[in-house]
């Protein structure tokens, strides 16, 4: 049968139907179930949650530490002799007294002072001690420079971030780093966590309540935290797009066709 024989009105449908029916099923193709995450998905209603693990632990002064130690007392000139007095530590800008290798530091009218394997603490209470004969009412806080965790993975913000303390809570991290992605797994949290010569990697879930009662819902120093993206949810973006290049070609190849059709049969 030639071109010319048919109604151009019959072949026009017939193409703009083909090209529904393609669109039609490559859409239906991508259209797949999504499951949602959420934080806490057992808590569906008031509740009190026992056995959860405290803000407790206290870590020891190491060797190459870098210590922040201001002290204040009724002597504002004082204050000032003694604050001044830190070498560099973590850079030029953020003085701190650095751990040397016989774990001592170099602490003005006191002289070397041993605080290896003192908590902070301890070491508060024993440089409040010490300096009694030197200042009125002396107070001493203690806090780390170089104690860090690196976040990585599907959060808004990768990055580095300081803890002065011992350890933060997980959400603390995931929140000062953006929070977790659309493409990020709440049930997929990687904790990468240095002892002495051994790496130990954990894996936590928080959409589950029991996270309250895991020692690793507090994040110490040197942890890496690594969010998993959801793979489905990726395939099914990778998909859709993929889906709608085809859709485009495919109208473009047929609009091509039609002029030509259209051209024959005049």
């Amino acid at each position: 049968m030639k071109l010319n024989c048919l109604p151009l009105s019959y072949i026009r449908i017939t193409i703009h139907f083909l090209i529904l029916s393609v669109s039609i099923l490559l859409l239906l193709e991508s259209c797949t179930p999504a499951k949602h995450s959420y934080y806490f998905q057992g808590l569906d209603k008031d509740t009190t949650i026992s056995g959860f693990i405290p803000d407790t632990y206290e870590s020891k002064i190491k060797k190459r530490d870098v210590l922040s130690i201001q002290v204040t007392s009724l002597s504002a000139a004082e204050d000032l002799m003694f604050n001044q007095s830190a070498i560099g530590g973590a850079s030029a800008t953020t003085p701190g007294y650095i751990v040397d290798e016989q774990g001592k530091v170099l602490f003005h009218r006191l002289g070397e002072i041993l605080v290896e394997g003192l908590t902070r603490k301890e070491l508060k209470q024993k440089l409040q001690k010490d300096l009694l004969p030197y200042m009125k009412e002396p107070i001493v806080n203690v806090n780390y420079l170089n104690h860090k965790v690196t976040v990585i993975g599907s959060v808004g913000e990768p990055k580095i971030i300081d803890i002065p303390r011992e350890q933060m809570p997980l959400i603390d991290i995931l929140v000062l780093s953006g929070d977790i992605t659309s493409e990020g797994l709440r049930n997929g949290i990687v904790v990468i966590r240095e002892l002495e010569n051994q790496k130990q990697v954990k894996r936590l879930n928080l959409e589950d309540l029991s996270i309250f009662k895991s020692q690793w819902y507090y994040v110490q120093p040197n942890d890496i935290i690594y969010v998993r993206a959801d793979e489905e949810k990726q395939k099914r973006k990778d998909r859709s797009a993929r889906i709608q290049s085809n859709i485009g070609f495919i109208t473009a190849g047929v609009t091509f066709i039609f002029l030509i059709v259209d051209r024959l049969t005049r």
